[in-house]
């Protein structure tokens, strides 16, 4: 039995769905008709009464080229979840997220976002990039980067009013950034850099988080806060999806996993981490076995080119 055969079910508040037609993994109940199917846990109870969930994947295939980056991606996550995406570099993390913000179109399938098709609700909706494709250079203040999170709230002339400008001061106090509103984005540490971007998500007031390697290089307690600011955010029924290269802190911090490597290997409750099977699916090569624990070795880029050819604008066709 594979690992997506044994952990893709509506379990930890993410529903993995088999493709229409096919079977779904063994003991799982099928969901039809929209429903969630009886495979559900008591975690994922608590958003049955929404009206739609925050997103949907319908045998979705995409990629960048002639180069497929997912395949037969069938996927639920409702309000309220707290997600981590895990997989191996150029396995289709950051694909997914771009894909359910609308920056990226599907080849096949369907996407639906916060009950409409993805992009079209964009204002509900914040995503946040990894860190090494922002131009840190760019001359802006961190009050500024903060107030880019309203501009889809702003009028025609774009001028910030008074509720803006309370919402950009209280996420930036949120992110304990107050006493840095002025200072340039690039004058800041790696955490800090993070915490600024955060503050912009949090400024939007959205339905749904994407944030691509939120808490990568990151030390422990800036880790810490922003894991806590984006539980606070799901126990208020915003949906939280983030991509993470640390299994420790996916496992410690977040509620459920979608484990992928071009397709959905397997999802679930975060401890599924431990299991050696779905991390050997998942990383294949990239798992070495030390002693009785698993470690995971990966490339710390983000690229998906092959060796001698690394390039870091996924948008460019090298996107994960």
């Amino acid at each position: 039995m594979t690992a997506d055969q044994s952990t893709q079910s509506a379990v930890g508040g993410v529903v993995a769905r088999p493709a229409p037609g096919h079977p779904g993994p063994p003991g799982q109940t099928s969901a039809p008709d929209g429903l969630l199917g009886e495979a559900m846990s008591s975690t994922r109870m608590e958003a049955v009464g929404e009206p739609c969930p925050a997103v949907s994947l319908v045998g979705v295939r995409a990629g960048y080229g002639d180069r497929v980056a997912l395949d037969d991606v069938n996927l639920e996550i409702p309000l309220g979840a707290l997600v981590a995406v895990v997989g191996p570099n150029g396995g289709g993390k950051s694909t997914l997220l771009k894909l359910i913000a609308g920056m990226l179109k599907p080849w096949e399938g369907s996407i639906e976002v916060l009950g409409a098709p993805a992009g079209r609700e964009a204002r509900r909706v914040a995503y946040v990039p990894q860190a090494e494709l922002v131009d840190w250079s760019f001359p802006v203040s961190v009050w500024t980067v903060a107030m880019m999170g309203r501009y889809p709230r702003l009028g025609p002339l774009h001028q910030p009013g008074r509720a803006d400008r309370d919402a950009v001061a209280v996420a930036l106090e949120r992110v304990g950034m107050t006493d840095r509103a002025k200072s340039p984005i690039g004058a800041l540490s790696g955490g800090q850099r993070r915490r600024a971007f955060l503050a912009r998500a949090l400024a939007a007031e959205v339905d749904l988080y994407l944030l691509d390697e939120p808490v990568t290089g990151v030390d422990v307690p800036t880790q810490e806060a922003i894991m806590e600011l984006l539980g606070g955010e799901a126990e208020k029924g915003k949906a939280v999806v983030a991509t993470t290269h640390d299994l420790g802190a996916a496992t410690r911090h977040f509620r459920s996993v979608v484990a992928i490597n071009h397709r959905i290997v397997a999802s679930g409750p975060s401890d599924i981490l431990t299991r050696p099977d779905v991390l050997a699916e998942t990383y294949g090569g990239h798992l070495l076995l030390l002693g009785e624990g698993l470690g995971i070795l990966d490339d710390s880029h983000h690229h998906d080119d092959p060796a001698g050819r690394e390039r870091h604008y996924h948008e460019d066709g090298g996107g994960r």
